[in-house]
């Protein structure tokens, strides 16, 4: 069952943001996110955060510094989804821009695991780096820290990633989630931080005269990577990160974007120029995704770090056809677990489902994990096997259980259990041994129901009530299209009764309706369909524009029909 209920609406404060010059329904949007004054929604550079208030940002630029200055070897070890690609990107390029020695290096998620694991270590020693520095993961990595140490290779570890009680032993650590760190954005992703990183080393490179006799390089050229990453990553997006977004976006529309992205939008039949926070989500960052889910990562990064167009086509062309697969696979996996949970009488009283598959792709369960979250709406564990007996899940939850601590609650209570777990509120991983699974399965959904309350077990759809009848048009839709929307800063959902005056299924799952409001008639599509309706429906719907040969129509994108 969905409840529907509208956000609220403070009148005022929509009054004054109208008395501000902003749009009548944009104003209504805002206020009820919670913005209250206009000046919320200036993207401009300037209103970003200083690398200052990030604590230990200026610790690492003086160590970067130094290493520059001294020609150390530097390599960066990342992560292998869109925001560890996207942050060694970011690393490399900049690093490069100010005439570093540096070099990145992948962790296979198939046999090397996730962050800097003393094996990933011992695999970048044979480079003989003087300076390991790790984007999007390290905040748990003591023991691949004190293997580096053994090595006689310094560390300095840039996360986003919620920290245990004890810290790795690193030279340096950024992180706005680390204790003491009182940074405002405390949801900046993995490409954020390293961005703030190298922000805070050109400024310590200028004031040690760096720039006297060379230009100084422009890292506003890197913000279309750490938006993609950004938005890829499922962060919320606090007014910091809709600025670094926004600026991403800006640059893409402008033609102002590495090859790299240029490509993956061809690859998808997109149009940089009109490229959109949903383009970065939903096109964009699967394909570079794909890379490290089904092959190696390494190739989504030289995606992003070529010059040469024809290259990065090539590269793209090929993450397309990766993502083509990895939706396959999904499917089959999808089919399967939800035969298996009929199979296990899963109904309302689980609160929380583990699920696991010997046939499974360790590198898809992530994404399984999601869907069957949004079809029961619950928090959802999918497991794939592993090495040397070992299987490795990834969780997605639902508000009201906070995941990361779910799992730190289970460690607790049954401390032989876990072989290793992190994440955050929402997505969170976990390897255990293969015996193991009907245990963890158990305590999981017995943990799951302690900590969600019944009300939290119901799927509500929080709505922007009904859109006035003049606004379904083309320019309303643009208009929408064109604001920054996203995880905690949901675009807008409407809410309305319409007549259907037509339907049709398309290709057995899609539902093509033509809807009629009053005077006002237009067509309307839902995905993977469930029910038709009948002569009236009440419609959960996005204003969205929908193009074909060439002429641009309003279409309704429908969410929840009844």
């Amino acid at each position: 069952m969905t409840r529907i209920v509208n956000r609220p609406i403070p009148q005022r404060v929509v009054w004054q943001l109208e008395q501000q010059g902003l749009h009548p329904l944009l104003a209504r949007l805002y206020a009820s996110r919670g913005v209250t004054d206009k000046a919320e929604l200036d993207y401009e550079l300037k209103s970003l955060l200083p690398p200052t208030a990030l604590t230990h940002a200026t610790d690492a630029a003086s160590l970067l510094a130094d290493a520059i200055e001294a020609e150390a070897k530097l390599l960066i070890i990342g992560d292998y989804d869109c925001d560890g690609a996207t942050a060694t990107a970011v690393g490399m390029r900049a690093l490069q821009m100010l005439g570093a020695d540096v070099d990145f290096l992948l962790p296979d998620r198939f046999k090397l695991g996730y962050g800097l694991s003393p094996e990933i270590v011992d695999v970048a020693a044979e480079q003989s780096p003087d300076l390991i520095i790790t984007v999007d993961n390290g905040i748990a990595s003591i023991e691949g820290v004190n293997r580096a140490r053994e090595h006689g290779i310094a560390t300095l570890i840039t996360d986003h990633h919620l920290p245990a009680a004890t810290l790795p032993e690193a030279d340096c650590i950024v992180n706005p989630n680390q204790p003491g760190c009182e940074f405002p954005s405390k949801c900046i992703a993995g490409v954020g931080v390293m961005f703030y990183v190298m922000l805070a080393l050109r400024a310590e490179l200028r004031a040690r005269g760096f720039f006297a006799e060379r230009p100084e390089p422009n890292f506003a050229s890197l913000l279309d990577l750490v938006a993609l990453g950004t938005v890829a990553d499922v962060v919320k997006l606090d007014r910091n990160n809709r600025i670094l977004v926004s600026q991403g976006l800006k640059r893409m529309r402008a033609g102002q974007l590495q090859p790299g992205l240029v490509a993956l939008f061809k690859a998808a039949g997109r149009d940089p120029r009109k490229a959109t926070a949903m383009d970065l989500g939903f096109i964009l960052g699967p394909r570079l995704n794909a890379a490290g889910r089904l092959a190696d990562m390494r190739l989504g990064v030289e995606c992003l770090l070529t010059d040469d167009p024809a290259r990065a086509l090539s590269i793209a062309q090929q993450l397309d056809t990766l993502n083509r697969e990895r939706r396959e696979i999904e499917s089959g996996m999808q089919e399967q677990a939800l035969l298996l949970l009929e199979s296990l009488d899963a109904d309302d009283a689980s609160a929380g489902i583990a699920l696991f598959d010997d046939g499974w792709h360790e590198g898809v369960v992530g994404i399984l994990a999601s869907r069957i979250k949004d079809k029961l709406h619950r928090p959802v564990f999918a497991f794939a096997p592993g090495e040397g007996g070992l299987i490795k899940g990834s969780g997605r939850s639902i508000p009201g259980l906070h995941l990361r601590d779910a799992l730190d609650l289970v460690a607790k209570r049954a401390p032989d259990l876990l072989v290793r777990f992190g994440g955050h509120a929402m997505a969170a991983g976990v390897t255990l041994r293969g015996e193991n699974f009907a245990r963890f399965r158990d305590l999981f959904a017995a943990v799951a129901s302690e900590l969600l309350a019944p009300a939290d077990l119901t799927r509500t759809l929080e709505t922007d009530g009904a859109l006035e009848g003049g606004y379904y048009s083309l320019e309303m839709a643009r208009l929408l299209e064109n604001e920054i929307w996203g995880q905690g800063f949901p675009a807008p959902l409407f809410m309305d009764q319409f007549e259907v005056e037509q339907q049709r299924v398309l290709k057995e799952k899609h539902l093509k309706l033509r809807l009629r409001k009053g005077d006002a008639r237009i067509d309307a599509i839902q995905f993977n369909f469930s029910a038709q309706p009948g002569h009236n429906a009440r419609v959960a719907f996005r204003l969205a524009i929908n193009e074909y040969m060439g002429v641009e129509t309003p279409q309704l994108m429908i969410e929840h029909l009844e």
